[in-house]
């Protein structure tokens, strides 16, 4: 039996807390594979300091630089007041932003953030230039190693952060470029008239969600010029599209809520309700909002957010005593966006023509689909394909957002390969689906299909995403295939379902590959997986003994021991990514189209570098 006494009951200092439990300040850790991991909300922390001077009217450009590990940002607002430099970065609920009337709607307000920042930090340095002096401070896991009195500068007022995340918490990262520059677009769309300079590029925009949106839609035709429309604390942003889904991108005080929240839902049934009444027509919420690009930047007094990450809004109204979140949302929208589509009839008219084709679309598979739902429901989905997580409880519960933000779920093929995932998961999290053969290749067909093949059909209803991602089950959607030529086929097979009928689920960050080890080599004294063939002549090179080298090809060949070390702490994921610029219609049609001669051109060219290394 355990004892509990005085002893067991500590008191931990902020920066032991937060190094104890980081999960509570910065939501996961990751490893930079995913946005929302750690070392990016450790990057937004930061700058979002930056933006708040900006948004209060002070320093118009903000310098990020990475270099490997290395963080830096210097922005030029007013700088943190000299004599309060250490404690702003090291003692708990200590900031400006506690004056409403300096930071009336700013990103934070709890005082929390470059604490977490540099308890979380291996090496952490803030310099702070204001009229004419400076002063900085240096620290190393919330512990400070140097501290400098304050001495004259003829540098520009403002202040710089330099730190380099902790490699005990943040285990064989990596910062990926996409995803900072994706979050310095964000800074840069919801602050127009702000420069940010990264690693030699420019971020800036003059126009708001109206540059966002055409970012976003540049590579989709989309079916009527986007409308942009602003107000006091709101601006909008909407049109529609030709791909199946929807997309939004939504914002509060700057911060970039990517599970949405109150304004979300609010501007969705805006946009719903306002169309409705302007063509006086009860048109189905599904017909309305498919296809749909949407944006929607609110800003709001105090805001409520349910996490630390701040990426869903939980705050019911604007302000203290005033209007709920949705009747501020739904009164300008509604006002707005139907006077827009009285003085601009062309914009109506097609936008009514494509909430039609979605009517007619959804009507003509209604039957396909309801025998399609019976079929799933008598195939005894999760004791046949799908080998649940625990976490989804039997009695259909849904999990809420964090520990749905810790789910997985890995698809792969045969028999061998789900038995060898299923005995090394972790069944708290982690669920495992298994395909029957070769997918169907989709290119070019119609979401019927979905509820024409068994497989596609079961698959989105283990994925629960038939309606949408609102009630995506799991957070990361992983597909697991051999390292052979049929693996990479079915993988391809899966992207393009993905691609073709669920744009948003990569879109969203949800979708990656499963990365394995391709070469074990071993001998009497050590073991070493590789992932490539550098980190194989590596390894040989550090074993003392003979070499004993495996070439792992299928996945049912790694035993369920030596397996659950690579989907666990280690496990190795590749984010599935579509920039900004990319085309989905482009990459479908070039990897799973006819045989074009662009395509075939680049196989020959391909193969000629293999049989090239060969002879080597």
């Amino acid at each position: 039996m355990s004892q509990y006494t005085e002893e067991n009951i500590l008191t931990l200092d902020w920066k032991e807390h937060i190094r104890m439990r980081p999960g509570m300040y910065i939501g996961k850790l990751g490893d930079g594979s995913s946005p929302d991991d750690g070392i990016y909300v450790l990057l937004k922390e930061v700058i979002d300091n930056s933006i708040d001077e900006y948004v209060m009217g002070f320093g118009r450009q903000i310098e990020v630089e990475i270099d490997g590990h290395k963080v830096s940002v210097r922005d030029y607002g007013r700088g943190i007041p000299l004599g309060k430099v250490v404690e702003c970065v090291s003692k708990i609920n200590t900031g400006g932003k506690y004056d409403s009337k300096a930071f009336k709607k700013s990103v934070g307000l709890n005082g929390v953030g470059t604490k977490a920042v540099n308890a979380l930090s291996e090496y952490f340095f803030v310099q702070a230039f204001r009229d004419g002096k400076s002063k900085d401070a240096t620290f190393e896991q919330g512990n400070k190693t140097g501290e400098s009195k304050i001495i004259k500068s003829k540098e520009e007022h403002g202040t710089l952060f330099t730190f380099i995340p902790d490699k005990t918490v943040f285990k064989d990262f990596r910062y990926r470029d996409e995803f900072v520059e994706q979050q310095l677009w964000n800074y840069a769309w919801l602050n127009a008239g702000l420069r940010i300079k990264y690693n030699g590029k420019s971020f800036y925009s003059k126009d708001g969600l109206l540059d966002l949106l055409n970012r976003k839609a540049a590579s989709e035709a989309i079916r009527y010029p986007i409308i942009h429309l602003k107000g006091d604390d709101i601006e909008i942003a909407l049109t529609h599209g030709q791909h199946y889904g929807e997309q939004y991108y939504s914002f509060v005080n700057g911060q970039h809520t990517t599970q949405g929240g109150t304004h979300l839902n609010a501007f969705k049934e805006a946009i719903v309700k306002t169309i409705r009444d302007h063509f006086n027509k009860n048109f189905d919420a599904k017909d309305v909002r498919a296809s749909i690009i949407g944006a929607i930047s609110v800003r709001i007094e105090e805001p409520v957010f349910e996490s630390q990450t701040k990426t869903k809004l939980g705050s019911n109204t604007i302000a203290p005593d005033g209007p709920t979140v949705r009747t501020f949302i739904n009164d300008f929208v509604t006002n707005q966006l139907d006077n827009y589509l009285h003085k601009n009839p062309e914009v109506a008219k097609e936008m009514l023509k494509r909430i039609q084709q979605s009517e007619r679309e959804r009507k003509d598979i209604a039957g396909i689909k309801k025998l399609a739902n019976q079929r799933a429901k008598s195939a005894n989905l999760h004791n046949k394909k799908l080998r649940d997580c625990r976490i989804h409880f039997n009695d259909g519960r849904k999990a809420d957002d964090d520990i749905k933000n810790n789910t997985t779920i890995f698809i792969t093929e045969g028999d061998s390969a789900s038995g060898s995932l299923t005995k090394a998961r972790d069944v708290q999290t982690q669920a495992v689906f298994s395909l029957r053969g070769k997918p169907l290749n989709c290119y070019g067909m119609t979401k019927k299909v979905v509820y024409q093949n068994e497989e596609f059909n079961l698959l989105q209803h283990a994925l629960n995403i038939e309606d949408g991602l609102d009630d995506l089950r799991y957070n990361r959607v992983v597909i697991a295939t051999d390292a052979d030529v049929d693996g990479m086929h079915i993988r391809l097979l899966l992207l393009t379902f993905f691609l073709q009928f669920f744009p948003d689920l990569v879109r969203e960050g949800h979708l990656f590959i499963l990365e394995t080890p391709l070469f074990r080599v071993r001998d009497k004294q050590a073991t070493h997986y590789c992932y490539n063939e550098q980190e194989k002549q590596a390894a040989i090179s550090q074993l003392r003994g003979k070499p004993e080298i495996t070439r792992f090809k299928g996945l049912g060949e790694i035993s369920p021991d030596e397996f659950g070390a690579f989907i666990g702490e280690q496990i190795h994921l590749e984010p599935v990514l579509i920039q900004d610029h990319t085309s989905i219609d482009d990459i479908l049609e070039y990897y799973m189209g006819k045989n074009t001669p662009d395509r075939q051109e680049f196989i020959i060219e391909n193969l000629r570098y293999e049989l090239d290394e060969t002879e080597a």
